[in-house]
């Protein structure tokens, strides 16, 4: 299929003593017409990826490719194409919503009115107010809006929901899913898990400006080998020799066990067959249930499986994020 977005071993390095590898050989294929999502921590390098594949940072090395054209070649065109929602967009606070975005229609040759693109994005009882006097999801959305003035084969969303309230953050899915059924490619970044798995049809982890991990969210989460977690802990708790040697890991239906200091995360195919196993085995070790939950797994434990940590935490800034 037509690949909208494409870059091989594509690096970028701030100098420095030593030099700070913000993204570190990618190499990534998006198809026209998919929503793709590239997550991970701050400081993980995926606002370093995406700017890079927007033509605002240049490449250390690498190639990179945009709806089969390159920056280096053909830039106009490319921008004729594409539209960008940053993470922090300012509009100017002496115009209003409609004057924004006529502003922004005047920069290309073709696209959409602006009341389309206020009513793509639900503005339309805000068309004449004032930029400042926006909320956040308000200001979330008319930067959405000023992406898609163009109509863009390929938009890019870099962080759109964050520090929104749940119910602007599910606005803007619905924007997100609207474009995906219209056919536009999609390239959203984010450190929300369960943004991802709701809306993208691949997505790529990224962790210290590397890719550790592409597929779907299903195809993902069905690496940790069960489609459950049970978390729980135990009073008193258990030595920490009786832990090292797995005394929950030959447990029926379980396949992967993690430490989150006293809560034990254990993967599993059929919760009601480990169950009354566990329960068993808690006895049978002198101790006694202190909390049990069971959930469905997801992103969040994919992630925390492959790098050791949830994906709140960081190590430390990787460039530009």
């Amino acid at each position: 299929m037509p690949l909208a977005v494409f870059c091989s071993e594509l690096r970028k390095t701030y100098p420095g003593k030593p030099p700070v590898e913000a993204v570190c050989g990618v190499d990534l294929e998006v198809v026209e017409g998919e929503c793709f999502g590239v997550l991970g921590p701050n400081g993980a390098g995926k606002t370093t990826l995406i700017e890079i594949l927007e033509g605002l940072l240049a490449a250390t090395s690498g190639e990179v490719s945009i709806l089969g054209m390159r920056w280096a070649e053909q830039p106009g065109a490319i921008r004729e194409q594409i539209g960008i929602s940053l993470q922090e967009t300012r509009f100017s606070d002496k115009l209003n919503v409609r004057e924004t975005l006529d502003l922004f229609r005047s920069f290309y040759r073709r696209g959409i009115e602006p009341e389309q693109a206020i009513a793509r994005v639900s503005l339309q009882e805000k068309s004449h107010a004032w930029v400042k006097d926006l909320s956040g999801g308000q200001r979330q959305r008319l930067a959405v809006a000023a992406a898609l003035i163009g109509d863009p084969a390929l938009l890019f969303l870099d962080e759109p929901t964050t520090g929104l309230d749940p119910h602007s953050r599910r606005q803007l899915w619905d924007i997100i899913r609207e474009c995906r059924q219209q056919g536009r490619t999609t390239m959203l970044t984010t450190h929300y898990m369960e943004e991802a798995e709701r809306l993208c049809d691949r997505v790529a982890i990224v962790d210290h400006g590397r890719i550790i991990a592409l597929g779907s969210p299903r195809e993902l989460i069905a690496r940790l080998g069960g489609d459950h977690v049970v978390e729980f802990s135990v009073e008193p708790v258990l030595p920490e020799a009786a832990c090292s040697a797995g005394v929950w890991q030959d447990l029926p239906a379980v396949t992967g066990v993690r430490y989150d200091g006293q809560v034990v995360h254990l993967s599993v195919t059929e919760p009601h067959i480990v169950l009354p196993a566990l329960l068993a085995r808690i006895e049978q070790h002198g101790s006694r249930l202190a909390s049990l939950t069971t959930r469905h797994a997801s992103l969040d434990d994919v992630f925390v499986v492959l790098t050791g940590r949830p994906i709140g935490e960081t190590e430390g800034e990787e460039g530009s994020t």
